[in-house]
């Protein structure tokens, strides 16, 4: 039924989008992709934590209820404004370990060996979600942070009812492929082959365990029982992740991007994400169309749009990497100079062609996001991620979680499509400690010093341009927060040379006129076999009453919840 849903809603949206309003409250929301998780927040939040304490709460919980993305062994990237107008990035973005190496996933001919950054024990960076939901906690939290883990705790030891969406995730043949060379994996999520279906309940006992040691000590992932039992589980089965690699692991605090468009001001993710990036160069190229004039989607719309998604893209694929490693022009990439310059090359009768669409001079679709606004007007928005669906495949074994297989964010080999064909370029090479380049892009809009909304998203390369959807439906063409998410969206990303899109997006007339021009479509619409593109979530604050309103993505469920 859901899945039938939501195609009626991508079919009709926007117009079936201006009947769906934004859940409302007034003293504060949490979206999440898990009805679950936002519940846990917004329970949070009502006992007197703030929207971080909610973030940290939520990111354990969908470890419990989301285990395609939410994750205790993966990472991500998190932006804390407080209401005094403070705002910092939080990076725990994984890494690599000790032993990794530029070339060890090419063969003795220099080729990319497939499957092996992306599948098994090799795939795995060191997790950094733990380290980064502690680092949070304890720089704005207020509640002790045994209270923020026993909610996701009781979840996993209780067990929870299984979603359609998570039961056909589960049975899909792609994870089962995915978790057929590891016994712990099948045995716990698919039930050796006694697949999970709508309303069973799923019991995680060892996850629950884990858990409670993180509860009682957070430093147990990476010094204690938990660790030891990641690092036997590498030992054992050709991983390269240490108890130096874990011990050492640190998140890092980082300055937010900022930008501006229609007088908005944009607070976003910088490097290792690409996402802040690529977003501010894309509104700065935007900026002097007038977007609303074209018509949402029209043909000079999409056309417009794509142009400066290809050009954002090629920029990615230059420049951006790890700032701890490589130099990135990061001022000159998001100047207004530099968007004009880039915008020069856009004809507005023909489409470019990637080839001829060289960068400037001057990444898993199973990721998850979450927004959360407390009573003070404290926000969090925050992404994080296995990278693939379920990750690496692999459970550790005696700890009930999935790890990563974030090492196929690197540029196995500079200049090669890595598993969302996304070429990465030197600036992104495999080293020791170094992060990989990300596309997360957790975003917060001001309007007049004050916020407006954030949003974020997950979808691999796709978040980008989703969370540019959203930002251009809401301030150009005038749509509630729940009708910008709702509606269809498409996505360009330099190479390959195709439009990706959903299902019901374009008018017969307005896919002829894209062709006319030189666009090419890919053969079917979505992105990775999937019909959708994204699944983001948000907060809007109502400027006139400052009602909290949540909007969560039909695509794949989820919800917001307030009080």
């Amino acid at each position: 039924m859901k899945r039938l849903f939501t195609l009626f809603l991508l079919l009709t949206a926007p117009l079936f989008a201006a009947s769906r309003e934004p859940v409302r409250a007034r003293h504060a929301m949490a979206a999440s992709t898990s009805e679950i998780a936002s519940r846990i927040g917004a329970d949070v939040m009502k006992k007197g934590g703030n929207a971080v304490d909610a973030a940290v709460a939520i990111g354990f919980a969908l470890a419990v209820t989301w285990p395609s993305a939410g994750n205790l062994g993966g990472g991500g990237f998190m932006i804390v404004r407080l209401a005094d107008g403070t705002a910092e990035a939080l990076d725990y973005r994984e890494r690599a370990p000790l032993a990794a190496k530029r070339d060890m996933y090419l063969d003795a001919n220099g080729n990319v060996i497939k499957g092996m950054s992306t599948q098994g024990y090799k795939a795995v960076a060191v997790p950094g979600t733990v380290a980064g939901l502690m680092m949070a906690h304890q720089r704005f939290g207020k509640l002790k942070w045994s209270e923020l883990v026993e909610p996701a705790r009781k979840v996993a030891a209780e067990g929870f009812e299984v979603s359609y969406q998570l039961s056909k995730s589960l049975s899909q043949k792609s994870t089962i492929d995915k978790m057929a060379p590891f016994a712990d994996s099948r045995r716990m999520f698919q039930r050796n082959g006694r697949f999970y279906d709508l309303g069973e309940t799923l019991v995680q006992p060892e996850l629950a365990a884990t858990l409670a040691r993180i509860r009682d000590n957070p430093r147990d992932f990476y010094e204690g029982e938990t660790a030891r039992l990641i690092v036997e589980a590498m030992r054992g089965n050709g991983g390269i992740i240490t108890r130096e690699d874990l011990r050492t692991y640190e998140p890092t605090v980082r300055v937010p991007l900022r930008g501006t468009y229609r007088g908005y001001e944009i607070i976003t993710m910088p490097p290792p994400s690409s996402g802040g990036i690529a977003l501010i160069e894309m509104l700065n190229m935007l900026e002097p169309y007038d977007l609303k004039s074209m018509g949402w989607h029209s043909s000079a719309h999409a056309h417009t749009m794509i142009e400066v998604m290809r050009r954002a893209f090629a920029d990615r694929a230059e420049y951006l990497g790890d700032t701890d490693f490589v130099k990135v022009p990061v001022d000159a990439l998001i100047s207004r100079a530099y968007a004009n310059e880039r915008r020069k090359s856009i004809d507005p009768e023909h489409a470019s062609t990637s080839k001829g669409t060289p960068a400037g001079k001057t990444e898993s679709t199973e990721t998850t996001h979450y927004t959360v606004v407390d009573p003070d007007g404290n926000v969090v928005t925050c992404t994080y991620t296995l990278n693939d669906s379920y990750g690496s495949g692999v459970t550790v074994r005696g700890a009930g979680f999935l790890l990563n297989d974030e090492m196929d964010d690197f540029a196995a080999r500079p200049g090669v499509p890595n598993d969302y064909e996304l070429i990465q370029g030197e600036a992104n090479a495999i080293a020791p400690k170094k992060r990989p380049l990300s596309s997360m892009t957790p975003t917060i809009v001001l309007k007049d010093g004050k916020l407006a909304f954030a949003i974020g998203s997950p979808g691999g390369p796709t978040i980008i341009n989703t969370v540019l959807h959203l930002i251009t439906n809401i301030i150009d063409f005038g749509m509630t927060l729940q009708q910008a998410i709702d509606a269809p969206r498409f996505h360009h990303q330099w190479l390959p040379d195709q439009i990706y899109w959903e299902a019901f997006d374009f008018q017969t007339d307005t896919r002829n006129a894209l062709e006319k021009m030189g666009h090419v479509f890919r053969d079917k619409p979505g992105f990775s076999d999937s019909d959708l593109i994204g699944d983001a979530h948000g907060v809007m604050i109502d400027p006139q009453t400052g009602m909290r309103l949540g909007a969560s993505d039909p695509r794949r469920g989820g919800a917001a919840v307030g009080w």
